[in-house]
């Protein structure tokens, strides 16, 4: 009786307001948030069942209930405090118009720390640059704004994407959590980026990858990941560590996404002169190579050297075999397996050749007079840094050689060159249309861990070579810790890793959201360690 006499209010004040019942019953729901997809979001506003000011405010209230509250995630530094603003701008915009100013028309970006934003503080994770405010966009940041997409935070980051070990910045005090089990490290520079999209903060995200930070985070929160050749993507605008190698790129849910934003931000940009080598090698749209059917008749090679089960965790071992049957069963040829003998010697003859303090001077001088530091002496001098990094810091500053001055400089790049060539002869003569293994060899460390192993396969091929690496996820180890599936193609072969990256996805379907942050209005329980989810599936 007390449900009839609910609906009959019910019904009489949806009477009085001039609702229909299917108004309310079209309205979108905090669970209709949980790993949504921009296709889903655009198809949601397109209806009349959200607004962009709508989905900022489903993404804020999640950040409010869990990133500094309930399971503290701790992936984000700032609240974009103009999100909801931008939002009403691109509602007004489609009401008139009645179409999306771009392809990212209203969705919600996390943004890694340390790519420039002319309207927010851009700290690098570093308490020195806390009142940074860039004159202007990073290039990839001016081209997601274009496409309509709206920053609702910055992303903590290990300082100076220093470290792979563990998102910590003096910026922001404690450590970023991993979603899946708050104990554990979300893997690098890139983690708060990582943490928060797994957490559905946002719908996705932007990173930079050095030597892992893509790939890894994306790995350890089951993620996408995409490193891309060097020179798709324009670095301009970024807080460098070391150039020869760094790169930009999306962190999300599913391929598609990360498809979508690549579409965006791929493309030449005369301020990065290495984007020349895009010109004539990016399709109209890579949304093309998205074909579920897409392993069927793929060659795909088994690079055993990164997971040789001496040196690998059994259950990483395990679901990295299971993938393999699985790349199978959606119609793959497996190569088992393909090899480079000289990779350990390349490996270990490479010298250690710090660039930051030549390439993070001139992103200071790019800053204009108002920067708070010009140089990163005087950041130094200043000691608003976190301690792990002193050392580190004070050598490079120390190092006051240019680095293609250094002895080693030459040999590095021959050696690099010979890395590029052997790879690809490998792959050539298998026949082979890439490579696959784990991202990494073993799950994620407990926060604070440095004795285990990290396991990071993701700094081998990638990063030295300049050749794009993919990571999806492959399932589940020990209950519920994500690993990621690696793969690693020829320069600018972006559609093939596209296209089986995408398949295999579709296959598998191995994503799974972490159970510490649901969809708002369910029961919440604490989540500090694991869950009854299967190790592999």
């Amino acid at each position: 009786m007390k449900s009839n006499k609910l609906l009959f209010i019910l019904a009489i004040a949806m009477a009085f307001l001039g609702l229909k019942p299917s108004a309310v019953a079209q309205h979108f729901s905090p669970k209709q948030l949980q790993e949504a997809t921009i296709s889903s979001l655009h198809t949601a506003m397109q209806n009349g069942k959200l607004t962009a000011v709508e989905l900022v405010q489903l993404y804020l209230d999640r950040i409010k209930e869990y990133d500094k509250d309930g399971p503290f995630i701790n992936a984000l530094i700032m609240v974009n405090p103009k999100a909801l603003t931008e939002a009403r701008r691109l509602d007004s915009l489609y009401k008139v118009t009645g179409k999306f100013i771009g392809p990212l028309h209203g969705i919600p970006i996390i943004v890694k720390d340390n790519y420039n934003t002319f309207d927010m503080p851009t700290t690098n994770g570093t308490l020195a640059m806390k009142n940074s405010i860039p004159p202007a966009d990073a290039f990839v940041i001016q081209k997601i704004r274009e496409a309509g997409a709206i920053i609702i935070a910055k992303s903590n980051l290990a300082e100076f994407a220093q470290s792979g070990n563990f998102s910590v910045s003096s910026i922001l005090p404690g450590y970023s959590r991993n979603p899946y089990d708050t104990r554990r490290t979300t893997a690098g520079s890139s983690g708060g980026t990582a943490a928060a999209v797994a957490a559905d903060f946002g719908t996705i995200g932007l990173g930079t990858d050095t030597g892992s930070s893509i790939r890894g985070p994306a790995a350890h929160q089951s993620l996408v990941g995409f490193r891309c050749t060097l020179g798709l993507i324009s670095r301009n605008g970024i807080a460098p560590l070391a150039l020869t190698n760094d790169m930009g790129g999306p962190i999300c849910r599913t391929v598609e996404d990360a498809v979508r934003v690549l579409d965006v931000i791929a493309g030449y940009d005369k301020a990065d002169s290495v984007t020349r080598l895009s010109n004539g090698k990016i399709p109209e749209s890579y949304r093309a190579y998205l074909d579920k059917n897409g392993l069927k008749g793929a060659r795909i090679g088994v690079f055993r050297q990164l997971c040789d089960p001496a040196k690998a965790d059994s259950q990483v071992v395990a679901l990295f075999n299971n993938a393999l049957n699985e790349l199978r069963l959606a119609g793959a040829t497996i190569i088992d397996s393909v090899s480079v003998m000289e990779l350990d010697m390349i490996q270990k003859t490479m010298d250690t050749i710090p660039q930051l303090r030549r390439d993070f001077n001139q992103y200071l001088a790019n800053l204009g007079p108002n920067a708070p530091h010009k140089t990163l002496e005087s950041i130094i001098k200043s000691k608003q840094y976190h301690p792990f990094l002193e050392k580190y810091l004070q050598d490079v500053n120390a190092d006051t050689l240019a680095p293609e001055l250094h002895k080693g400089w030459q040999k590095n790049l021959d050696l690099r060159e010979q890395l590029r060539q052997l790879l690809l002869r490998a792959m050539d003569s298998t026949q082979v249309d890439v490579l696959v293994y784990p991202s990494f060899s073993y799950p994620p460390r407990l926060i604070g861990d440095l004795n285990t192993p990290s396991g990071t396969n993701n700094n081998a091929l990638s990063p030295p070579t300049g050749f794009p690496a993919f990571t999806v996820p492959m399932g589940f180890t020990y209950h519920n810790l994500p690993a990621g599936l690696q793969f690693f193609g020829r320069p600018f072969s972006e559609p093939t890793l596209i296209k089986l990256c995408y398949a295999y996805e579709q296959a598998t379907h191995h994503r799974l959201p972490p159970e510490s942050t649901p969809p708002l209005g369910k029961k919440k329980r604490k989540m500090r360690g694991g869950s009854n989810r299967l190790s592999m599936n």
